[in-house]
């Protein structure tokens, strides 16, 4: 059953492809969103046992680990270096309540997940959004309508064979389908893929709050270009070499699905607090 054609009418084109993702890819990491969740509510530095003690499925070390990499991206600070200080969230790691409450809204609109835990839900989705390349294909796609793979290659200026595999992962997270059941019928938004626009806005305002808005760029550009417009905050230099380290990294790396996490298990899950923002 082929799916409606409609036209872009959202912020998916304006967007810059390469900074959503940059910023997606220091939320990706699993349990990034649960960390961050716990610190938030707490509103106040935490050690790493407190933190895995509101995660009672989280082993304190796997805390440990993530909070040292939220740490090094910029996303918590820490009150000195001795052993066991306390983390808080930075001022860029605060902010990341518009986008969780952006995609957590997205998810619930659009996917059928059934009733899971807020920061679940969030870390769900960002999983489905955060692979190199991704927002472009979905950018071609907002603004080219129904196309066959070749073109969408094409246009994205992208590898035939990645721009296949980068499809075949979007249909299995829902953003994209065929409009015919034929190997070569052209490719098309999901209704959850043209409702990304809001997602996509919420993610590059949080990566780069002091940036204006910008007309809708050609996605092969979005898919190219680097930037260095990162705003400096006392917490900024160290987020801008996460995102450089994101953006240097090659491309083999994400040319992979990565594995599926398990879901939280509902009764698990339950014993969390509810995402922010819902």
């Amino acid at each position: 059953m082929s799916t409606p054609v409609q036209p872009a009418t959202s912020q998916i084109g304006s967007v810059d492809a390469q900074r959503v993702e940059d910023a997606l890819s220091l939320i990706a990491p699993k349990w990034t969103t649960w960390s961050a969740q716990t610190l938030a509510q707490q509103g106040g530095p935490m050690r790493v046992r407190d933190v895995a003690v509101r995660l009672p499925f989280i082993s304190e070390q796997l805390v440990g680990k993530r909070l040292a990499q939220m740490h090094d991206d910029g996303l918590v600070t820490r009150a000195g270096d001795r052993h066991g200080a306390p983390y808080q969230l930075s001022g860029f790691g605060d902010s990341l309540s518009s986008v969780h409450r952006a995609l957590s809204d997205w998810s619930h609109a659009n996917l059928p997940l059934g009733k899971v835990a807020g920061a679940e839900r969030v870390e769900d989705a960002v999983r489905r959004l955060h692979l190199r390349h991704s927002t472009a294909v979905i950018q071609v796609l907002d603004a080219g309508g129904p196309m066959r793979f070749v073109h969408i290659a094409e246009e994205a200026g992208l590898d035939n064979g990645f721009t296949r595999q980068r499809l075949n992962r979007l249909q299995l997270d829902g953003l994209v389908t065929r409009t015919g059941p034929r190997h070569g019928d052209p490719y098309v938004l999901t209704d959850a893929g043209r409702a990304l626009g809001p997602v996509y806005a919420a993610v590059e305002r949080w990566s780069n709050p002091v940036a204006t808005p910008r007309p809708a760029a050609a996605p092969v550009a979005a898919a190219t270009r680097t930037h260095t417009d990162i705003p400096l905050g006392s917490d900024g230099i160290r987020t801008a070499a996460a995102l450089r380290r994101s953006a240097a990294a090659p491309n083999s790396l994400f040319s992979h699905a990565p594995q599926r996490q398990p879901r939280v298990p509902a009764a698990v899950a339950a014993l969390s607090a509810p995402s922010r923002g819902r």
